[in-house]
């Protein structure tokens, strides 16, 4: 899913971003925005030197990847060609070197070249150009990075820039030239900013991807790819050795084949954006001298797209062991003057709020800062003075919570104020138990003043629970206490105060809930219980008495009813027997009759 972050080419990725300012302290240009915590980069003014990616400690910047993008280059049956910058003998170990060659073929890319072949052009070229006018100030142009800060941040000095192609566009031009306009070429270096220079108009269509070392290497490891399984071969052309060591502070200088006598006047070789900052800064119309900045520190061995487990020493050295090992030759530049030209301009900065001084001390004053004191130009917000900062802040770039000072004041005011609006007494005592300090609700409950602060607690209450916490190894204990002369009963958490695991000196914090009202309805509760127990009792004994009453009385109708039925019983059979009797008597008579 392609998104507008992943078509940047640098960016943030959010889950990472932990709220550092890291990126923001690394940033040449302060392109960086600081919004609800998380950095995002700012792409009008990125210059994509991929310091914040080399500096971010939770690899929360990111840059475009584009091995999809050369693979289908591949796929789509160009002829592809691959032009590898000089750096790729730091990149990777001594013993790989060999075997690199035939890695990239299988990768797909029919020819493999070295960018070295195009640095020559573009040193020799830039030579020509210094030698023509040697009395002023010329500015090597090899550097993509350099090339866009001075467009965006030193625009007076774009009239120096020497306006020649770098290497990885002057060999993309070679390699057309010798091979066809319809080949495709994918440029393979440790430099972000290259993916941007590929993308500016004037270049258009010349290199057809950009990649680091970084994303080469996971080329290598998706396609199973293992250099020490690979034949050792060569690559299709061999440069001019002095051309390899365009990574290091110099090399450029030293393959045109200028002055590269680190005490001459004459050349001056820089890396680092603070040294092309302090170059730049002295630098006018009068100057005489060709300097060349590489803007990563150390030159390009220390890009962000490097991928290296080697020290920079280590780098170093081996650049110019590579470049040694490669038989000396002679050749002439093959492109023109015309084919090398290329242009620089000014580009205009999204700033676009006014800033005034007024506006200047509304932010400063939001943060505490009424005097010229309290501008401490601390830098833990990542700006270097807090003037900046607060022009940050107006044009929205940074927040006022960034500044750690204010913050941390924020922070004391709202304790503070917990704790003098806190229910609760507290008070602080030191190893004597004298009283330090108090709230307003300990003040209150022992109807004292801030006079009494350090008069020692006993003038107060019984001493007896500090006392015990004091020359105890415990850390804090709790009791409850009556104090029956202020009225009220506290239940109070006592405990150690210190600095440091180390620091021998202690103090004491009492805090004191007043659970008088709670004690009191206890008591009401219990009462409550008590006769609501003695009611039910007196219920019961009322039923049970109820009850024996009920049976009594059943008992005894039970018995009159048992007399009643028997009488009934010997009733009726006292009729039926004279009932008998008398049917015998009337049927004798009527016998006797007849």
């Amino acid at each position: 899913m392609v998104t507008l972050e992943s078509q940047h080419i640098v960016f943030t990725n959010k889950a990472s971003c932990r709220d550092c300012y890291r990126c923001l302290r690394v940033c040449p240009v302060k392109a960086i925005k600081m919004e609800n915590g998380q950095a995002f980069v700012i792409q009008e003014r990125c210059i994509l030197c991929g310091n914040c990616i080399k500096e971010c400690p939770q690899h929360a910047k990111s840059y475009r990847r584009e091995i999809e993008k050369a693979k289908q280059l591949i796929l789509d049956g160009y002829t592809v060609a691959i032009s590898i910058a000089p750096s790729f003998a730091a990149a990777f170990e001594e013993w790989e070197l060999p075997f690199l060659p035939s890695a990239l073929r299988k990768l797909g890319f029919q020819i493999v070249s070295e960018t070295s072949i195009g640095a020559f052009e573009t040193a020799c070229q830039s030579a020509v150009i210094a030698n023509e006018n040697p009395h002023a100030a010329h500015i090597c142009t090899a550097c993509p990075a350099v090339v866009n800060y001075t467009e965006r941040y030193a625009p007076e000095q774009l009239s120096h820039l020497i306006k020649v192609v770098s290497p990885m566009i002057a060999h993309a031009k070679l390699l057309k030239q010798k091979y066809g306009n319809n080949i495709k070429v994918v440029f393979a270096g440790p430099c972000v900013a290259k993916k941007g220079e590929a993308e500016r108009p004037e270049f258009a269509g010349i290199v057809n991807a950009v990649l680091t070392f970084e994303e080469l290497r996971e080329w290598l490891v998706e396609e199973n790819i293992a250099l020490e399984h690979c034949e050792s071969s060569n690559f299709d052309e061999s440069p001019v050795p002095n051309a390899t060591l365009f990574p290091l502070t110099g090399g450029l200088i030293k393959t045109a084949n200028l002055s590269t006598d680190i005490l001459s006047t004459n050349s001056i070789m820089i890396s680092g954006s603070k040294e092309l900052e302090d170059a730049y800064s002295f630098l006018s119309s009068d100057s005489e001298a060709v300097i060349e900045p590489l803007f990563c520190s150390h030159g390009c061995i220390n890009g962000p797209g490097m991928n290296s487990s080697k020290s920079l020493v280590e780098r170093k050295l081996s650049i110019i062991a590579y470049a040694k090992s490669l038989e000396p030759t002679t050749v002439e530049p093959k492109l023109s003057a015309e084919q090398m030209l290329t242009k620089f301009e000014k580009k205009e900065l999204p700033d676009t709020v006014e800033i005034t001084e007024d506006a200047i001390r509304a932010i400063h004053r939001k943060t505490g800062k009424e005097t010229e004191k309290d501008l401490l130009n601390c830098g833990a917000c990542g700006y270097p003075t807090c003037r900046d900062k607060a022009i940050a802040v107006i044009r929205g770039y940074a927040e006022l919570e960034m500044c750690i000072p204010y913050v941390r004041k924020l922070a004391q005011q709202r304790t503070d104020k917990i704790i003098e609006t806190s229910p609760n007494g507290i008070v602080i005592l030191n190893e004597k138990l004298e009283i330090l300090t108090m709230n307003p609700a300990f003040v209150k409950f022992f109807r004292s003043s801030k006079s009494i602060i350090g008069n020692r607690i006993a003038t107060l209450m019984d001493p007896e629970p500090f006392e015990k916490l004091l020359v105890s190894d415990e850390e804090m204990t709790e009791v409850i206490v009556n104090h029956g002369n202020f009225g009220f009963t506290a239940h109070e958490k006592i405990y150690k105060l210190k600095d440091d695991e180390s620091d021998s000196k202690v103090q004491i914090v009492g805090i004191f809930v007043d659970i008088t009202k709670s004690i009191i309805d206890k008591k009401k509760l219990d009462a409550l219980r008590t006769k609501t127990i003695m009611q039910a009792q007196e219920l019961l004994d009322h039923q049970i008495s109820m009850a024996q009453e009920l049976a009594k009385f059943l008992g005894e109708s039970t018995a009159r009813g048992e007399d009643l039925v028997e009488n009934l019983i010997k009733l009726t059979n006292d009729e039926q027997k004279s009932s008998k009797d008398d049917r015998g008597k009337w049927l004798r008579d009527i016998y006797t009759s007849k």
